[in-house]
Parts: C-alpha cells; structure tokens; sequence
C-alpha cells in the first residue's frame, strides 16, 4: 500500500507539471542572481505537454531551465537564435543498451544527432547486480567491469561523464542466470528467496523497476507466478515491469495477456517493449492487441508500450530456434546443433507453429532473414545475404543452412528479420500511451553489427511519419518522446519545458529533421538537430557535437 502511495504522489506531481498547475515555487530552486547563462530566443516552443506550440525564450542557468517566457533583451552570458526552429524537452529513449556503451565511448553520438539526452535501459538483462569473475576473458571492448552492484555502475557511470542522461532496469534474466544458470526448470524456494534479495538491492540502488525478456533464455524459463513474485519485490518500490513479452507472432495475445495479469497481480504498471505484430500470417492483430491494452487500462491496469518506426526487427540468428537449445552454450551448442537426433526435432520444431516459443523461422521464412553479421571470418562472404540466398549457394535446405551457421558460430551472428506490416505499425504509433524506444545503445560511425534505428529512430519519426506522411502532429510526436516516457518511469523534473527542471532540451528545424540510416549502411548520422543540451551542457552546437558531456545516473523511486 505505501509503494502505491509513493508511486500516486510522483504521478499528481508530475500531472500537476504537465498541466501547469505546480507553483513555480514549489517545483523550481530559489532564482540565482546574475545573468543567464543561456538564453534561447524567437524559437516555436513545443513544451511536451502536447499543447500546441508557441513562441516562446528559453533561458538557462546551471543545469535548469530558469525562465520561459518573452525574455528578449534580457541580460545573458550566451544568446542563441532559434529562430525558424523548435525548441522541445531532450528526447527520452524508453529501450537503450547504452551501459557499457557508454563506460567505452561516453559521447553517445548516435544518440545526441537525435536529440536524445537521456536513455533508460536493462532489458531482461541488466549491468548489475553480477557476479565478478576475474577469470573471464577479455571483452570485446576492453572494459573491465570490477563492480557487482547497480550502486557500483551508477558510480562508475558518473566517473565516465556520459553524454545523455542513463537508468536502467533490474532484468530478471540477468537473475536467473546468475542464481540458476542456464537450467530449465522453475525457481526453487531458496533460489527465489535469493533473487528477490538481488530484486530487493537493486531497487534500493536505483534501478526503474523490473524487466524481462521472455522470449530469450534463461528468463524464457520463468513462470508467470516466478515474474509476479520478483515484480511485487519492484512494486514495493515504486518500480514499473517492463517486458519483452514471451511472443510477437502466433501467440501475440496471449502473451500480452500475461503482462496484463502480471501487472495485475503485484500492482505494478506495466510497459511492453517495442509492441510489434511478427509474421505475415498474423498481420493486422494490432488491433486487438490495442484493444485488450485498452480493455486493461479500463480495468484499471496501467499499461503502456513503446515502439521503433521500422519493419524489421534485428535479434542474434540463434533466435530462430527454441530456448530449450540453449540450455548449453559454446562448443557443447554446437554439438548439439550438429547431432542428427536433436537436428530432427528441430527442424519439426521449426517447420510448425508452436505456441509455447516464438518461431522467428516460420513468421518471417528464410526470405525474409537477412544475416546482418556472423563472428566467423570464414563466413563473412554470407553477410548481407537473406538465409534463401545462403542456402542456394550452400545448395542446401534452408534449415540445413541455418542449423549449420548457428552450428559453426556456436550460436552467434545477427539477423534482420522483415516481418511487419505498416499498417500495424502506424496504428501502434496513434495510440496515446505508446513511446519510442530504439532498442539500440548508443553509436558511433564505427559502429558494425547495428540496426538502423540505432541512429535514426526519432528523427525517423519527426522527419517520415509526422513531417511526411502525417501520422502524427509534431506536438503529439515530440509528448510521446518526452513527458510520456518521463511519466512513465517516474522521471517528474524532466520531460517537459517548464522553469525549474533540468536544462535537457532539443533544437532542431522541423523542415529538415530526418534519419538517413538504411539497413545496408546503418552507421549514418541523423541530420537537422541543430542544438542539444544535457543538463544545460551544450552538446550540440550548429549540428556539431562539442566536448561537453552533462549526462548523469538517473535513480528510480526506491533509491536509498
């Protein structure tokens, strides 16, 4: 009862944000003497509130917003023109990968070019808590991560000075597999004593809520009433679960149903990552998707889902095949892979339509899988081959051809798979309670293995589906990239332009603002952002990134 309490106050302030309502007093520190630091002036101010734009200055002073209003002539350290130009809140990614990404290369450029200055991130995996272990090998990056609580990472994270605002979930599947491993067969009673303590920790460090991704192992092992129990533990908090759910095809709606009952059960809002209808067959099920979110939300289950504006999903090639595969990893996958038993019951598996999995093969067929990389140099002729072209060349079945890929680099590669309809993704975009989130971590033009809503998601959306094709408005677009997602997570002093929150905002012009990363050359810059600022840091300025970087750990509602 206290945690819903804690979590109803943090809504009425930030309702009473977004509509104006909230003394200036009450929500903003007392005024500094002195000049401003910063002073945004003729710009269209598009507040995220979803009000129509108007013209408004903008000034800064330290980290907040400390004026909105007609402020021309006004005495500043800086005066920026914004004329021709919107001035909205910085863009709030609701999906990332950007924890490590940003311990390696803290400018998040790929990120800032869309004006996005913070992320939240930990999807069924997360940074911590984990297990050290000194005699791991090396990764791929260089970094060394000698911190086993989310308190650790935060701590790190701000030693690294990143450029974009990031929080993180605490991922159930990161949980299991450190309590459990890779095995296949519920929690015991202990073990699920342990996870809730993990659940219970990071909660306290900071983290949103509780995520999963249930379509990949180990949290495809998990038992709704498993997910329950650990979401009671975040909702205790003031968290929210967010959840790849267990199916995006065939059994959609079941598994959307699950999340539902989820969020139900331990009283906890709930946020569906990258809502999405996979598989030719199951086209047009959007539609009753959205009405069973909105029957719920009716009944009082506050649920609400985010999106990417493309296609094509992007997952490791090993997602074709079932979890239970990938109770073994390394060679001992590959041996598997390779027996002529197992090979059968895949390719059975494979050749129906399973409802306890998501058959990624049979949704989406071997033309429609496009292998974006594979982790073998004697391979590397087949990337940017659909799997039927692969199998032509390989004169082989195309299962036989998977199998052996996934055979050869023990499990690794990735995939585009295009197996969405556009009419079920505009119709997921219309509705109220849908965000965006890239489902990418943070870039740069070196980036390889990436899929291009990495770069290109929101400006994607301001510059094809609002400016172009008029999906939607662009007060409507740029609500559901900030305010929304800031009341979704709890995040009350950013998301909207109001005198008091933090300095995060995005300048760009409406007429140019458009993605240009394509699934053939993904590592492309977005273009028409002209300003960016992260906590009142200029981090783009004239469309040039500076060597500013202002970004800090957002903690969630449970942080002690």
């Amino acid at each position: 009862m206290a945690s819903r309490r804690s979590r109803l106050l943090r809504y009425l302030l930030f309702f009473l944000l977004v509509t104006g309502a909230l003394p200036t007093a009450l929500s903003a520190p007392a005024p500094n003497p002195g000049p401003y630091d910063i002073l945004l002036i003729k710009g269209r101010l598009i507040d995220g509130t979803g009000n129509p734009w108007r013209r408004a200055d903008v000034a800064i002073r330290g980290d907040r917003i400390v004026a909105v209003g007609a402020l021309e002539g006004q005495p500043s350290r800086r005066v920026i023109d914004a004329s021709g130009l919107v001035v909205a809140p910085g863009f709030i990614d609701m999906l990332g990968h950007s924890e490590t990404a940003l311990l390696a290369d803290p400018r998040a450029l790929s990120k800032i070019y869309q004006g996005i200055t913070s992320e939240i991130t930990g999807e069924g995996g997360s940074i911590a808590p984990r297990v050290n272990e000194p005699d791991a090998p090396p990764r791929s990056d260089g970094l060394k991560l000698d911190f086993t609580t989310l308190d650790g990472y935060f701590r790190r994270l701000e030693a690294a000075k990143p450029a974009i605002n990031l929080g993180t979930y605490v991922g159930a599947g990161a949980l299991r597999r450190m309590v459990i491993g890779r095995e296949n067969r519920p929690a015991t009673p202990a073990e699920m004593a342990k996870m809730k303590a993990y659940v219970e920790e990071a909660m306290k460090d900071g983290a949103m809520g509780l995520s999963t991704a249930l379509e990949y192992a180990p949290g495809a092992f998990a038992s709704t009433e498993e997910i329950i129990e650990l979401a009671r533990v975040a909702s205790k908090h003031g968290g929210i679960y967010a959840s790849h759910i267990r199916n995006e095809g065939d059994d959609l709606l079941r598994s959307i149903d699950e999340a539902i009952r989820i969020g139900r059960e331990a009283e906890i809002p709930v946020e569906i990552f990258h809502l999405k209808v996979m598989g030719r067959l199951n086209w047009g099920k959007m539609k009753e998707a959205v009405a069973r979110i909105e029957r719920a939300r009716e009944n009082g289950v506050d649920v609400a889902a985010d999106i990417y504006p493309y296609l094509a999903a992007r997952t490791g090639l090993g997602a074709t095949l079932p979890p239970w595969i990938f109770e073994v990893s390394g060679e001992a996958l590959a041996e598997k892979l390779r027996d002529p038993a197992t090979r059968a019951r895949l390719k059975k598996e494979l050749a129906g339509r399973p409802t306890d999995w998501e058959n990624l093969y049979g949704e989406t067929g071997p033309e429609g899988i496009f292998i974006e990389s594979l982790p073998v140099a004697s391979l590397k002729g087949y990337e940017r081959k659909t799997l039927a072209q692969i199998a032509a060349e390989r004169k082989q079945d195309p299962m036989d051809a998977l199998l052996d890929l996934l055979a050869e680099t023990k499990g690794g590669g990735g995939a585009f798979y295009f197996a969405m309809s556009e009419e079920d993704l505009r119709l997921a975009m219309r509705q109220p309670w849908v965000s965006f989130g890239q489902d990418a971590g943070a870039r740069n033009l070196t980036a390889v293995g990436t899929h291009p809503r990495a770069f290109g998601t929101f400006a994607r959306v301001l510059g094809h589906y609002v400016r172009r094709e008029g999906v939607l408005t662009l007060e409507e677009a740029i609500r559901k990239m900030t305010s929304l997602p800031a009341g979704r997570v709890g995040l009350v002093d950013r998301g909207i332009v109001r005198p008091g929150l933090y300095a995060d905002l995005a300048v760009f012009d409406p007429k140019t603002i458009q993605d240009r990363a394509t699934f053939l050359a993904p590592a492309q810059y977005a273009v028409g952002m002209r300003y960016v600022f992260v906590n009142g840091a200029l981090e783009l300025e004239n469309g040039k990134p500076t060597d500013r970087r202002g970004g800090r750990p957002l903690r969630g509602p449970g942080y002690r």
